[in-house]
Order: structure tokens, then C-alpha cells, then sequence
């Protein structure tokens, strides 16, 4: 009903509507939605956990779409035919097709169903949106200048996702401070920005983003050489370094050797490894490597939240303080402990990322989720052919 009434209200708007606005246009029952994910979800099932980081998030995908009732934990769940779609058809791993649930929570979604083509390269997805093949599909940050120039409609999000180079702990090679203060006063993040992401995100110094915790500014992003050179020349001899990033992870090999770069430019020793897996676990079983690129996407927009979810991630890793901040924390807590943790230099933050998305011409109201959203499948619509076309033209 909700969804019913916002098409009708909308509709009436456009009647009075001032005729400059070109873009606004009737919402429209109907339709195939046609997605594509890099993951592969081998199973639905609401109780069974996932370890794999991205099958996880698009199982949660999954879950928001088909589910309607959240547990407390933040799952969803298994009420048949409660959600907004229903599974028509699955392939475990390789492809979903969703139909509109007619009785759905808040009025019947506007199209008639969701067919999501899964384990798909992202090279593969961005020519699929190219050729007008698929309807959505996530773009790596690093590539949104390349589809946007070859002419995909991209919709990025604001900056969400930590890239960060973490030092776990007991390694010999980083165990003194001075050595970690060295190698993060060496990086470039500016360069990193500028160069690897196109100017798709924004250099890092603190663990919240500015738009979430408004002290991002105080944490300085610039890299200092000469800082890096004098820390580094009041260490022992030592053996190389050794920096570790996810193996089926290009952006991070790309940053790890941009890194390495910017260390031998100070005379700081690194040589970058690809580890098989990300996250804490994959960094735990790696025992030579001495610093270790980590992603750490935010759960939630509130600053309290998001930390202490970073700290939960890190603090089986390297030397932090995760205990609790007061709830409510306010802001100066917040800051203090942001400061306490990068001045420690156990966690030295890089960048912010935003998640990209490519979209069809005929996809209507996309709003990119933010943090702890999902994808608002249920409240898209599609052109028709000639809308489609036209406002592929357009542009």
C-alpha cells in the first residue's frame, strides 16, 4: 500500500510539476531486474554462517529481499513468504530468479522479479553493463573512471570503507613503535587517491570518515619522508619488511605497491606478498608477514558503532584497545580513542572507499545504500523500451 501511494502521490506532483523537470517521470509496475555479483552464495539458509566476507554480504542481500522480520543480531528471519520476493527458481552459486511477493510489507515491489546471475568476474559485469545485458551490478572503485568513460551510468556511494595497513602483533620486524611510525609517515595516500582510485575516495588519517564523525580532519594524511628517514635510521639493521595483501584482491596489490614505492623512497626496506584470504583470519595464519592491508567496511552511519565494530575486527590481530565506549559516547570519547589507537601506530588508515555501482538506462529511483543498508530492490522500477532508450541518448 505504502509503495501504491507514493506512485500515486508522485504522479500527482508530476501534473504541477514545473516543465524543467525532464527526468521525472510516472513510476511503473513491471519488469525484469537484471543483476549481477561477483559472489557465489551457495545456500540461503538464514542460520548458517558465512566466513567468506563478500558471500556473506551478498548473502545478506539475499536475506534482506526474500526475509521480513530482523533479529536482534542483526539476521533475518526464516518466515516463508513473508519477504518482499519469493524464490522462483535457484542455482546454488550461479543464479536466482525472485519473484514480487504480492502481500509484501508495505505494498507489492515494482517489478515483477529479480534474476541475479552469480560468481560473475567484474571485468565480465562491466561489459555486461555496456552492452545493456544486466540492469546493476558493483564496479571495483578502481575501475569507475573506465566505465564512466565508456559510458555505463555509475552511482557511488558516500565513502564507507576503511583501507588500512595493520601490524599484527609479536612480529620482531614492526614491534617497535618507531618502526610502524616510520613506515606510515612513508606513504603517499594523496597519491593513492589521486592515481589508483581516479580521485574515487579520500585519503585517510583517523578510523571514522569526516562525514560520520565530523574529527576526521584533525588526523593528518600527509605523508612526511624526512620524519620516515630519521625514525628509520635510529633502528638496528634489519631484514626486509614484509607487507602482505589479499591475493584475488587488485586494489590492494595495487596500493601494497604503491607502498613499497614510497618506503624504498625513504630507505625503508618492504617487499609486498599476496596472502591467500582477507581479513583477520587469512592474517593470523600468515606468520612472516610483518604489516598486513585490511579492509573494514562500516556496519552502521553512527560513529560509536562503526568504531567499536573496526576494534572487534582488529583487536584479534594487533595491540588496540577494544573495550567498550561509554553508551552514549560522546563525541570527545570517540575522538580520544580514535587518537589513542593511531598514535599508537598499531593501524595506520590509507583511504576511504565508496562503493560504486553501474546501472542501465532504464533503472529508476536507485538511492545508493548506506552503511548497514541494503540494496533498495523493492523500490526500483524500469523505463519501458523508449524511455530507456531516450535517456540513453541523453547522455
Amino acid at each position: 500500500m505504502l509503495r501504491r501511494l507514493a506512485a500515486i502521490s508522485l504522479g500527482i506532483v508530476l501534473l504541477f510539476a514545473a516543465p524543467r523537470v525532464e527526468t521525472a517521470r510516472r513510476p511503473r509496475y513491471g519488469g525484469v531486474l537484471r543483476v549481477e555479483i561477483e559472489a557465489a552464495v551457495s545456500s540461503l539458509e538464514p542460520t548458517r554462517g558465512v566466513k567468506d566476507l563478500e558471500v556473506s554480504g551478498a548473502k545478506r542481500q539475499f536475506d534482506a529481499l526474500i526475509y521480513d522480520r530482523r533479529n536482534t543480531d542483526g539476521t533475518f528471519s526464516s518466515v516463508a513468504g513473508s519477504g518482499l520476493f519469493q524464490i522462483a527458481e535457484w542455482e546454488p552459486g550461479k543464479h536466482a530468479t525472485l519473484t514480487a511477493n504480492e502481500n509484501a510489507p508495505g505494498g507489492r515491489p515494482f517489478v515483477d522479479s529479480i534474476q541475479i546471475q552469480m560468481g560473475r568476474a567484474a571485468r565480465d559485469m562491466l561489459l555486461d553493463l555496456e552492452l545493456g545485458k544486466t540492469d546493476l551490478a558493483e564496479i571495483p572503485v578502481e575501475q569507475a573512471r573506465r566505465a564512466v568513460d565508456r559510458g555505463v551510468r555509475v552511482s557511488v556511494s558516500q565513502p564507507d570503507e576503511l583501507l588500512a595497513l595493520v601490524f599484527p602483533a609479536g612480529r620482531a620486524g614492526t614491534e617497535d613503535a618507531r618502526m610502524r611510525e616510520a613506515l606510515a609517515a612513508a606513504i603517499d595516500r594523496a597519491s593513492i587517491v589521486n592515481f589508483i582510485l581516479q580521485k574515487n575516495g579520500e585519503a585517510a588519517g583517523g578510523l571514522l570518515p569526516q562525514w560520520s564523525s565530523g574529527t576526521a580532519f584533525l588526523f593528518s594524511t600527509a605523508a612526511d619522508a624526512v620524519r620516515a628517514k630519521e625514525l628509520w635510521t635510529q633502528m638496528p639493521k634489519s631484514a626486509k619488511l614484509v607487507l602482505g595483501y589479499d591475493l584475488g584482491d587488485p586494489l590492494e596489490q595495487s596500493v601494497a605497491e604503491r607502498i613499497v614505492v614510497n618506503a624504498r623512497e625513504a630507505g625503508i626496506p618492504v617487499m609486498a606478498q599476496a596472502i591467500s584470504g582477507a581479513g583477520a583470519t587469512a592474517m593470523a595464519a600468515s606468520g612472516d608477514i610483518d604489516a598486513r592491508l585490511m579492509r573494514l567496511r562500516m556496519p552502521s552511519p553512527v560513529p560509536r558503532v562503526a568504531l567499536m565494530n573496526f576494534l572487534a575486527a582488529l583487536s584479534p590481530v594487533t595491540k588496540i584497545d577494544a573495550s567498550p565506549l561509554p553508551d552514549p559516547a560522546s563525541p570527545q570519547d570517540i575522538y580520544d580513542r580514535e587518537r589513542a589507537i593511531v598514535s599508537s601506530y598499531c593501524v595506520a588508515p590509507l583511504v576511504w572507499l565508496p562503493q560504486v555501482y553501474g546501472l542501465s538506462a532504464r533503472v529508476r529511483n536507485w538511492i545508493a545504500p548506506g552503511p548497514g543498508e541494503t540494496w533498495p530492490l523493492a523500490d526500483v522500477w524500469l523505463d519501458g523500451p523508449a524511455e530507456a532508450a531516450s535517456e540513453k541518448e541523453k547522455r
